[in-house]
């Protein structure tokens, strides 16, 4: 839900590949997000959930913002062996 900023927080709890990974097959289909693992500097551990998510901005036309969504749906039931 969009509360007034131009970054959406997406999170995929157990995704089998790191938010860095992710992060490489979208860029190679167009898609540019943020990989979560740079917002967490100085955590103690290596706390899964920075690994599992993604930064995404979605201030540009609707159906760019439809078609990277749909792009990053495709790249998760990939890495996930579903798709």
């Amino acid at each position: 839900r969009a509360e007034g900023a131009i970054f959406l927080w997406v999170w995929f709890p157990g995704l089998p590949v790191s938010s860095e990974e992710l992060y490489r097959r979208l860029k190679q289909r167009g898609v540019l997000v943020l990989s979560g693992h740079h917002f967490f500097p100085g955590l103690e551990g290596d706390w899964r959930h920075r690994h599992e998510c993604l930064r995404v901005s979605y201030a540009m036309p609707e159906e760019m913002v439809r078609r990277g969504v749909e792009i990053i749906g495709e790249e998760v039931r990939r890495a996930s062996g579903a798709g």
